[in-house]
């Protein structure tokens, strides 16, 4: 076990990390290094998630047992120990009878030898930007550790929130524009079947090993957000905007189709589309850490107001209005209007 001279260090080194943000991925494992060399543990799940449903999107973890990942993404889903939506800070599995109380180690992680997990969610008054499970196989983690992993939640969620705004880039004029794309799942997540370019997206929205096929944990984590929604653990809709590659967002969508069966039993189909212009600029707004204000100034903008229209809209003087947009432009690293616009929508 580290002493606090040890974890002094290891949080300099995590801030510093952070600091720099850059593409999330890279951060995600880079600060997992540093946790495993920190504390230790077995396996783990890193995941992003949408700033304002909390759906987790972009994971990436190391599950021994893949063919049952998508009954350890329902059963997370299903669980309300130590959910992310309700956490605060970190939590620890082997407290206050967490085991017997968790869905998810009952049913699977127990039979995996897991004995205690870690649980950390990322989020600020802009939103949630992920949560970090580190499973341990051979002790539970201690007080001191979970002390130290704390301390680490507020640059973490910073860095992760730097990172999402650092994908809002000016896409080339001739980037392909994704046509809508359909993943249909079984009531358990079972793939059944999908649209021929899916499996293309899926590769790059979650990297698979060389020579594995793209494995929908997206797709999966949303279509888990609408059991919970079914079995009333959580109200956030089954709906989550990720990064793709060069500025392009997407936004995934799980709902029941058909009505043959009960509710409960009929397939789900996930879409994928690119975000609208309204779902990429709320979530600009948050990554930048845009004010109530500037938010709602940016929202005037790119409904096509000029200075004087938003002024009055916003019962405002001129000269405020072009404080706050000089405000935005520097949280934003824009110079003008047209390259904030063009940024925040994606047009």
């Amino acid at each position: 076990m580290a002493d606090s001279a040890a974890y002094a260090r290891s949080h300099a080194r995590v801030v510093r990390l952070c600091a720099a943000a850059g593409d999330s991925r890279d951060l995600r494992l880079r600060l997992l290094d540093e946790l495993r060399a920190t504390v230790g543990f077995d396996a783990y799940a890193f995941l992003l998630t949408d700033p304002e449903t909390s759906v987790g999107c972009a994971p990436i973890a190391d599950f021994p047992n893949l063919p049952e990942l998508p009954r350890l993404i329902r059963l997370k889903y299903l669980t309300e120990v130590n959910r992310w939506t309700t956490l605060e800070g970190v939590a620890r599995l082997s407290e206050h009878q967490g085991p017997s109380r968790s869905l998810l180690w009952r049913e699977l992680l127990s039979g995996h030898g897991v004995r205690d997990v870690a649980s950390m969610v990322f989020r600020d008054r802009f939103g949630c930007w992920g949560f970090l499970d580190l499973h341990r196989y051979d002790r539970d983690f201690t007080r001191a550790e979970a002390s130290y992993l704390a301390r680490l939640i507020e640059p973490v969620t910073t860095g992760l929130r730097r990172g999402q705004a650092e994908t809002f880039v000016v896409r080339p004029p001739d980037a392909p524009r994704p046509g809508p794309l359909v993943l249909l799942l079984s009531h358990d997540l079972r793939v059944l079947g999908q649209t021929p370019e899916t499996h293309a997206y899926l590769s790059v929205l979650v990297p698979p090993e060389h020579g594995r096929p793209p494995v929908p944990a997206s797709a999966y984590n949303v279509a888990a957000q609408l059991l919970a929604v079914e079995a009333g653990v959580d109200t956030n809709p089954p709906r989550a905007r990720v990064h793709l590659a060069d500025g392009l967002w997407m936004t995934l969508r799980a709902a029941r189709i058909g009505a043959a069966d009960p509710p409960d039993r009929r397939d789900i189909a996930v879409t994928i589309e690119e975000s609208s212009p309204a779902e990429r600029l709320s979530a600009f707004t948050r990554a930048f850490a845009l004010s109530a204000r500037e938010a709602e100034l940016l929202g005037h903008l790119a409904k096509g107001g000029d200075s004087r229209t938003v002024a009055d809209q916003m019962f405002l003087t001129r000269n405020t209005v072009q404080d706050h947009l000089k405000s935005i432009f520097v949280k934003t690293s824009t110079n003008n209007r047209r390259m904030l616009l063009t940024r925040a929508l994606g047009a």
